[in-house]
């Protein structure tokens, strides 16, 4: 397969007087609420700055475009979507791959047309585990590569068409065989070389995957577009162990620009622990 050239790092500077003010999302299931506008009255009164919304198989997220479109003239903010399907672009089957790729180019257009700044996926989702009984996938390394090149090809051309960004994520050994540190993502999106084409950093896969999780966030800091947060039991931020202040210094210091994304499961109360999260990361910083 031909490969456009490798492209250089993409580095979000920091402001001159320091780090920017902490933005922080919330993925849109975790919010109280029947209508994207009553969660955007609880996300604001519980400090979070923007709402991340979820893509479902199916173009579902495309026959949300009425209602997306209500929310953005309303003024509520959504920079990013997560995908939410069955299958993603690394799946064997190749029926099954153009599927995921096309519901991702439809998911990539719905984000541009409401103003937002890209859609994240991972590689694959609970296919294949190097980790677990019979071990060896079906497919070798070097045919997974193409494949997720391919992918990665077809889906960042489009995202750049549209004026938006595409974050694949690594998830953990467990859920995917393929992409699991942010070295590895960092490898493909280079090798794609389009620069519409970034990294997702997930606080708990990193917990699982990185020896230092704050440099690995250094180490991938010119790549890093996208930060999904949740502790290192994959319950709301400050119910588990994981270092806050040296990850979030490791994202000052990389100049990151963007949204720390709520996805975690909730401990105690829903409500009260989705308001928590805000505060606890601020003073985490």
């Amino acid at each position: 397969m031909s490969q456009p050239a490798t492209s250089a790092p993409r580095p979000d500077p920091v402001a001159a007087n320091g780090p920017t003010a902490l933005r922080i999302a919330c993925q849109e299931q975790l919010l109280p609420g029947d209508t994207l506008e009553r969660k955007w009255e609880f996300a604001l009164a519980a400090g979070y700055d923007a709402i991340e919304l979820r893509g479902k198989a199916g173009f579902a997220f495309r026959d949300r475009l009425p209602e997306l479109r209500r929310a953005a003239a309303n003024g509520i903010v959504m920079p990013t979507v997560c995908v939410d399907m069955p299958h993603f672009f690394g799946a064997f089957d190749p029926d099954l791959r153009r599927d995921a790729i096309d519901q991702m180019k439809s998911q990539l257009s719905v984000i541009a047309e409401i103003g937002g700044r890209g859609a994240m996926t991972p590689a694959s989702y609970g296919m294949f585990s190097r980790r677990l009984p019979p071990f060896e996938p079906p497919r070798a390394e070097a045919a997974d590569r193409e494949v997720l090149l391919d992918g990665l090809t077809e889906l960042g051309t489009h995202a750049a068409a549209e004026g938006v960004e595409l974050y694949l994520e690594p998830l953990n050994r467990y859920e995917d065989h393929m992409v699991n540190r942010l070295d590895q993502a960092v490898d493909l999106v280079k090798t794609a070389g389009i620069d519409a084409l970034r990294v997702v950093a997930d606080t708990y896969h990193m917990n699982i995957e990185e020896d230092d999780p704050a440099a690995a966030v250094r180490a991938a800091a010119g790549y890093l577009g996208h930060v999904q947060v949740s502790d290192s039991n994959r319950f709301q931020p400050g119910a588990g162990h994981l270092d806050w202040p040296a990850v979030l210094g490791a994202l000052d210091a990389g100049g990151y620009q963007g949204y720390l994304a709520v996805e975690c499961r909730l401990r105690g109360e829903p409500d009260v622990a989705v308001a928590s999260i805000p505060p606890f990361l601020r003073r985490q910083r």
